[in-house]
């Protein structure tokens, strides 16, 4: 037998990686967060009360199958009855390696969404559980989502003609989601981002009549935005059939625009991903030429 004749097994083919889970995959960073990763090659299940993996916060049942074989989730939160401390607990049973929790900007600093503690409790009782798991863990603290103009609360207003909101003179920094979810992805699928706690923003400051101006710019759609006390927004907020308890954390979720907290630019994309976030105006561009605001 000649050297020439011994043949070398073909080398195994790398293993498939495990899956990832998105809860709240069918919402504004969740689907985001889907479409990015699928789109690298990662296996994902998209978890949601009536998605294709089913997962309900309030029935347990649902939690062992989406947890089962995954090596990440990405959890956004149940904001009425937080339950992360328990999920935590199940996904390391299960064999998760990692978490990722999108939070809120603001959450470690007294009275910063208000008198009322309860929006930020909620959300830091979740980060402390991701944190105690024993798991890799990545803390994401976004400002106000930019995409809430196309297809969130202030939607309706823009529509309309009018943004009535108890914001004052304030402006934010308002966050692209895709940013977001390219954060999140990062955290998912890379190193380096274990431990991290990531302040997400936009890189300026951008004011309500400014925001219309420019989406009146790319459309053609003009509106104004009218401040309104807090006590008037909940009013008319009932008005329309919006439960109390609701409206009140709407009011709290503006408080920090209305106090100017909201226009600090933070420098979480960088850190994460190596490059400044994505400009308002870019956001306006893309979305007008998605067919956002079209009558």
């Amino acid at each position: 037998m000649t050297q020439n004749s011994v043949q070398n097994p073909a080398p195994a083919p790398d293993p498939a990686p495990d899956p990832v889970l998105v809860i709240g995959g069918t919402g504004k960073t969740g689907r985001r967060v889907v479409r990015r990763l699928t789109e690298s090659g990662v296996p994902v299940r998209s978890a949601s009360r009536s998605g294709e993996t089913r997962f309900d916060w309030l029935d347990e049942t649902t939690w062992g199958p989406a947890l089962d074989g995954v090596s990440g989730v990405y959890i956004v939160q149940n904001d009425t009855e937080p339950r992360t401390r328990e999920l935590a607990r199940r996904a390391a049973a299960a064999g998760v390696r990692r978490l990722v929790l999108l939070s809120a900007r603001g959450v470690d600093t007294p009275g910063y969404y208000g008198e009322d503690p309860s929006t930020s409790d909620a959300f830091l009782a979740g980060e402390a559980a991701v944190r105690e798991s024993g798991l890799a863990w990545t803390v994401l603290r976004p400002g106000w989502f930019a995409q809430n103009f196309d297809e969130g609360f202030f939607n309706e207003g823009v529509l309309s003609g009018e943004l009535r909101l108890p914001a004052g003179d304030g402006a934010a920094t308002w966050i692209d989601v895709e940013d977001i979810a390219a954060v999140a992805v990062a955290a998912l699928t890379e190193d380096g981002h274990d431990g991290q706690t990531y302040e997400l923003s936009g890189p300026r400051a951008v004011s309500l009549p400014e925001v219309l101006d420019l989406i009146g710019a790319a459309t053609g759609r003009k509106a104004t935005y009218t401040p309104l006390s807090t006590p008037d927004f909940i009013a008319e907020l009932g008005a329309q059939g919006v439960p109390a308890a609701d409206a009140a954390i709407w009011a709290a979720a503006l408080y920090p625009v209305q106090q100017g907290f909201e226009a600090k630019v933070s420098d979480g994309v960088r850190r994460a991903l190596g490059r400044e976030p994505r400009d308002f105006a870019d956001y306006v561009a893309a979305a007008a030429e998605s067919g956002a605001w079209r009558a």
